[in-house]
């Protein structure tokens, strides 16, 4: 399965007021494991970007006055997107925003427009975060600190960024896995590594067993609940 993890950076809240995406970032995923490939471009919104929302994510007017136009990118995007299950945080933001820039440029062509989500599946962390954890704060920041992911270069939001600290979040809210290596960085094959298991026989007689303490029993018992805190799940590893 393809994922893209997806954000985007906007001059507001609301498209159908007029507002733009200034900046789109997105990173891929496949089995689980980062491909290392990504795409991301600052856009030039055709309009001012008002002085509250760059105190957000930093981009201003000057910094995309030289940027493509949504137009001049909407079909590499488009492309790039296809046929892809998008992970996005408030999914219903960025899809309102990309569905908004897709339409006003099937008008400009004079063609048929049909959502993005027709071509693509669309997951939400944020609704999969208060599911998991109702009545907690569930925003990127509060989901990192929840899970102890180094988000400390994190200053401002950007769109990439912002993608690439989704998929580790995504990964803890799916099952756990932390393993973000690139796919080609597997762990060496050992299938054909013939074990010998023979010798467990004949030591079985003498094997001496020690109780654990009180004391190592309360250890154990704390541990489990940390664990069982840091993953979102019952944890039943008995300690005999």
């Amino acid at each position: 399965m393809r994922l893209v993890i997806l954000d985007t950076e906007t001059t507001g809240l609301n498209p159908k007021k007029g507002d733009r995406i200034v900046e789109v970032g997105c990173v891929e995923m496949v089995e689980r494991k980062l491909t290392g490939r990504h795409y991301h471009e600052y856009i030039n919104p055709e309009r001012d970007i008002p002085d509250e929302v760059v105190a957000v994510h930093g981009i201003d007017n000057e910094r995309v006055k030289d940027c493509p136009k949504f137009r001049d990118i909407a079909v590499d995007l488009w492309t790039w997107l296809e046929g892809a299950d998008l992970v996005i945080h408030n999914a219903a933001f960025d899809m309102g925003f990309l569905n908004a820039e897709f339409q006003r440029f099937a008008d400009e062509q004079g063609e048929s427009f049909a959502p993005l989500e027709s071509v693509c599946g669309v997951i939400d962390t944020l609704k999969i975060a208060r599911e998991k954890h109702p009545g907690s704060k569930v925003s990127l920041d509060a989901l990192c600190k929840r899970y102890d992911i180094d988000n400390s270069h994190r200053t401002l939001h950007g769109a990439l960024l912002d993608s690439e600290i989704l998929a580790d979040v995504y990964l803890y809210l799916t099952g756990g896995q932390t393993d973000l290596m690139l796919a080609e960085d597997e762990e060496e094959d050992t299938s054909d590594v013939d074990l010998d298991f023979s010798a467990l026989g004949e030591v079985k007689a003498n094997l001496i067993t020690v109780k654990p303490s009180n004391d190592e029993l309360e250890a154990h018992k704390l541990f489990m609940e940390m664990l069982a805190k840091k993953s979102g799940k019952e944890i039943d590893w008995p300690a005999v």
